[in-house]
């Protein structure tokens, strides 16, 4: 999770297949009038991200009947919409926040040619973000390491995770 610009799809992407498991891109499961507003420079409202937050989640909930585990990136800037995501897949989740610079941001946006969100929006996405609270499953990560070294973290995580998680293997979902 985290903003545009994060670095969410390339760690999703690593750790998918270190998992052995399918990796789902939340941007793809946008609305074409959502991926529209945000080509045009205006950022997405609650009822925008309802529909999508419940489309991502049910794809979540058939790759773990399928599979037992998927890994989505996912921007889920706020407490009530990591909840959403986690009622619409039926599924207990973890969260990876990757978490850098307004900055650094900027930087990596204007430097990724082709995507739709512009680099006018992340003051928007950066509003809207909240850090998850000690009470949610969640790990906060320096968007400025390198992939292979997040990638490393959030594997030691996970299994601390699923040695204190009764509900057993193959339930995590970050």
């Amino acid at each position: 999770m985290g903003v545009s610009g994060s670095g969410k799809s390339t760690l999703g992407a690593l750790l998918a297949r270190q998992l052995g498991c399918a990796f789902l891109e939340g941007d793809s499961f946008h609305s074409a009038q959502n991926v529209e507003k945000m080509r045009h420079g205006t950022p997405l409202t609650d009822a925008d991200r309802w529909p999508w937050l419940d489309h991502l989640g049910a794809a979540m909930h058939e790759e773990v009947d399928r599979q037992g585990l998927v890994v989505a990136a996912c921007s889920a800037l706020r407490r009530a919409y990591r909840e959403r995501l986690a009622a619409s897949s039926h599924q207990p989740m973890v969260f990876i926040l990757l978490n850098t610079t307004a900055a650094e941001l900027t930087r990596r946006l204007e430097n990724r040619p082709g995507h739709y969100m512009p680099p006018s929006l992340l003051s928007s996405q950066l509003a809207t973000l909240e850090v998850p609270e000690a009470d949610e499953k969640a790990l906060i990560l320096d968007a400025n390491t390198a992939p292979d070294d997040l990638s490393r973290q959030v594997m030691a995580w996970l299994t601390s995770c699923q040695k204190a998680d009764t509900s057993g293997p193959g339930r995590l979902l970050p």
